[in-house]
């Protein structure tokens, strides 16, 4: 059973802009938000061996065992209590080699964590940021790479590169480009960086970076809604916790999408008018919207989206606008 957001889904949305674009000769280009960038914000964590498999299976929020290698899955790493410690695009290079792309900051303190529990597991977990070149690719640009956008979290292999296919953002087809160092690039026009960053906003799904770590059950950034959570394989750190969230109707927060003037910070509190002095929530990613303000994911009380002004910061702050989400949300599984 599914449920509509709260919001229009009518109401005026950004549009997609024109953004300046520079082609592989140098010469600039507008090309709307068509294009590569390099994804310098993000690392990668390889994890090999014979049970790597399953050995993310029992770490995971997401099922991993009946992951193909034509697809990729969002999937979350909690602590005991549920809280995401981090998140990641993983996909499968063999069946003996899984990679998990993450934000950057939070990458090392993951590796760790995560390395305390392998064991006797035959599976080897290292940082394969230096190894391997994470692009992200927009509009025309992944037909011009894949002869055309494929589903979201499907995954195509263009000789020692993948590309992993995501949720569209302001419309824009989205795609995340991932090789071997030393791999020559597609020639594309060149995106900047906060034009990937807006569209990965514009998605509605938010990655875990070290502001928000440990700030949010899965359910609080709408992972279950997004195919972030798997309720039908086995344990894992915090499943009960997520399990009960879910089917016990305890859920208190949700994310949304919000737009505002003033720039917005991860991890900066929202504020709710009829209870001021106490914040409603948190932002959990922002960027500039090239058709001016700022975007943001925010993770805030159910109860503070129903109506009354929301502002940045503190009471007196910038104010935030909601705005529809790009896709339903799923009140049970």
């Amino acid at each position: 059973m599914i449920i509509q957001p709260i919001f229009n889904p009518t109401a005026k949305r950004a549009m997609t802009p024109a953004s300046t674009a520079t082609d592989t000769s140098g010469t600039s280009s507008t090309s709307g938000s068509s294009g590569i960038c390099e994804l310098t914000h993000l690392g990668v964590i390889r994890v090999s061996g014979a049970d790597a498999v399953s050995f993310l299976q029992g770490q995971l929020t997401q099922d991993v065992a009946s992951l193909s290698l034509s697809e990729a899955r969002l999937a979350s790493f909690c602590n005991p209590k549920g809280r995401m410690q981090a998140s990641f695009v993983l996909f499968k290079r063999s069946h003996e080699e899984v990679l998990m792309v993450c934000s950057g900051d939070i990458l090392a303190a993951t590796l760790k964590r995560m390395s305390m529990f392998v064991m006797r597991a035959k599976a080897t977990l290292s940082d394969a940021s230096a190894d391997f070149v994470l692009c992200g690719v927009t509009g025309n640009t992944i037909k011009s790479i894949a002869g055309g956008a494929d589903t979201p979290w499907t995954k195509t292999d263009i000789g020692a590169a993948n590309l992993v296919f995501l949720p569209t953002g302001a419309g824009q087809a989205r795609a995340l480009w991932c090789a071997p160092r030393g791999t020559a690039p597609p020639q594309a026009a060149r995106i900047d960086l906060d034009l990937w960053q807006w569209l990965e906003v514009q998605s509605g799904i938010a990655m875990v970076s070290q502001p928000i770590f440990e700030a949010f059950v899965p359910q609080m950034l709408n992972y279950e809604s997004v195919g972030g959570v798997s309720f039908k394989k086995g344990c894992y750190p915090g499943q009960e916790i997520v399990a009960r969230s879910q089917f016990r109707g305890t859920l208190k927060r949700r994310a949304y999408l919000g737009h505002a003037d003033a720039a917005p910070h991860v991890g900066q509190e929202v504020f709710h008018a009829p209870d001021a002095e106490q914040p409603c929530g948190l932002v959990a990613a922002a960027a500039a919207n090239p058709s001016g303000g700022f975007d943001a994911i925010v993770s805030m009380q159910i109860s503070a989206a129903s109506g009354g002004a929301l502002t940045l910061g503190c009471a007196a702050g910038a104010a935030l606008t909601l705005l529809p989400l790009p896709y339903t949300l799923l009140e049970d599984i």
